[in-house]
């Protein structure tokens, strides 16, 4: 039974809470919102005499039912268009039977807001629900039982249209989150090969010219021939760590990465974004972290706070970097969650702390302090003068 409960990569589930999340659990509470159909099995009992023989094929449709609403839900959602037909004609079947087989009809509609654009999905709404009300009509029952069907069946599709819009929405910021961040990979990669070239250039062309003038002066001025190769090494360690700090920029570029972003994701949801940002000392790893704190700060902004302003201050002060968040929002105490402990965890572990000042209705303010890295000077001792290399002439008529 477990193993029917796992869902396709493709299927409404799968789209609404993840592929991840649809894999590792079975979700229960996709079978919660069957606790509705129970009017199914309570509207003939308030006629016992004139509906005799509604439980056979209410049982019958009702097992149907359960079958479409678990491919609708489990398989490939080219499937659910097929699904939400499949409810929709029970309940025309089970009609004369029940009259609580207007529950089909409203699941029919909740199904058509995920397989449908919005427009279209309201025009078969109302059709459907037009169709079903004249046959309900037909047969002369209370048009009052019927009216509270065609609200309850609008509601809920206006309802899940509206999560389906704000599903795609998500959908697409995360894309355009993923897109910024790999395009500002992809610049600074672009960035340090050019650095790269520049250095290695350099310096490579440097070390061959001493290499070549020790190796001329090593038969005939030993100490000489050894002072370059020392400049040589000097040389090679300098450009290491050059190299070194280069490469470490990749990782410091996510925080440039995570300020497009978090501006993205902001003004996407009608909050203004402001920033002033002072450059870092070299530390990928302060910078790692501060880009974290940024990404899931900004995220709760988005989700939690309804603002309509966000200000980010990034600076340095007594050997101290820190990082301001505030917004306008609603404030009020914080839960403790898993965000906010990562957060802190992130920022003790390079020896910083978090700060949170949240009042009802005054917005929140986020402050983020970590150390400084301490930066050793390195002096790179200017190359001596090279001695002068006999000619081939010159040392003939030594010789002589």
């Amino acid at each position: 039974m477990i193993a029917l409960l796992h869902a396709s990569p493709d299927s409404l589930i799968a789209r609404r809470i993840g592929w991840s999340s649809a894999k590792s659990s079975t979700h229960w509470f996709v079978w919660l919102s069957l606790v509705w159909s129970i009017w199914l099995f309570v509207t003939p009992l308030y006629e016992p005499y004139y509906f005799r023989n509604w439980f056979p094929p209410t049982l019958a449709s009702y097992l149907v039912f359960l079958a479409l609403y678990y491919v609708a839900y489990y398989l490939h959602r080219r499937y659910l268009p097929w699904c939400v037909a499949g409810m929709a004609a029970l309940a025309f079947v089970l009609l004369p039977y029940n009259p609580g087989a207007q529950c089909y009809i409203i699941y029919a509609c909740a199904f058509l807001a995920f397989c449908l654009s919005p427009v279209r999905a309201v025009a078969a709404m109302l059709l459907v629900l037009a169709l079903f009300a004249l046959a309900w009509t037909l047969r002369g029952w209370s048009p009052l039982y019927m009216v509270s069907a065609v609200v309850v069946g609008l509601s809920v599709g206006l309802m899940n249209i509206s999560f389906e819009r704000r599903a795609r929405g998500e959908a697409q910021l995360r894309l355009s989150h993923e897109e910024v961040r790999r395009l500002a990979a992809v610049a600074e990669r672009e960035r340090i090969g050019r650095d790269l070239h520049d250095l290695l250039g350099h310096t490579l062309s440097l070390v061959a010219l001493k290499s070549d003038l020790a190796t001329r002066l090593l038969a005939h001025d030993a100490a000489a021939a050894q002072r370059e190769m020392e400049e040589v090494g000097q040389v090679a360690r300098e450009a290491l760590g050059q190299v070194r700090r280069a490469v470490s920029g990749i990782r410091a570029a996510q925080l440039a990465a995570e300020i497009a972003a978090a501006k993205l994701l902001l003004e996407s949801s009608g909050v203004s974004f402001r920033y002033q940002v002072e450059a870092l000392p070299p530390c990928p790893q302060l910078e790692t972290v501060f880009a974290l704190v940024l990404r899931e700060a900004a995220t709760n902004i988005q989700r939690h706070a309804r603002a309509s302003h966000a200000q980010l201050r990034l600076w340095c002060e007594r050997g101290q970097a820190l990082l301001e968040l505030r917004d306008d929002g609603r404030g009020g105490a914080l839960q403790p969650g898993t965000g906010l402990s990562s957060m802190r965890e992130r920022l003790e572990a390079v020896g910083g702390s978090l700060r949170i000042a949240s009042e009802r209705g005054l917005g929140t303010c986020l402050v983020a302090a970590a150390p400084l890295p301490r930066i050793e000077a390195t002096v790179v001792p200017e190359p001596a003068a090279a001695p002068r290399v006999p000619a081939p002439a010159d040392q003939d008529a030594a010789l002589g």
